[in-house]
């Protein structure tokens, strides 16, 4: 009997759930041990920020989905092992965030996840 249906990982349920500000449904496609590393202006690639477990991404997905920005998906792509995302966010105030992320899977589940951003200076 096969389960890949049952373990493949939904790239566009994802996105969405992105551009809709949607943090539980992002949150249950992460992996109880997930790990998400980010790297920006204020955590660089020396010193990144690491969160790990699906609680404390949850936390990070909450925050970020109550900020007052849009949020879209540019490009995306998959393949068995993984996903990667581009995704536009812009503030009321015109400030624009560029996110580019990678992540890895397993089961179904992100496993791993880099997130690299930057935005406008102000």
């Amino acid at each position: 009997m096969s389960t890949h249906a049952s373990t493949s990982f939904d790239l566009s349920r994802f996105c969405e759930a992105l551009e809709n500000r949607d943090p539980q449904t992002q949150a249950g496609m992460y992996a109880s041990d997930a790990t998400v590393t980010i790297a920006d202006q204020t955590t660089p690639p020396g010193s990144p920020r690491v969160i790990i477990g699906r609680d404390a991404i949850g936390a990070w997905i909450e925050d970020v989905s109550r900020r007052d920005m849009t949020h879209a998906v540019q490009r995306s792509v998959q393949d068995e092992h993984g996903a990667a995302l581009t995704e536009a966010c812009r503030y009321p105030d015109g400030t624009n965030v560029l996110c580019a992320t990678v992540f890895s899977l397993s089961d179904g589940l992100i496993t791993d996840q880099t997130v690299v951003q930057t935005w406008d200076q102000g």
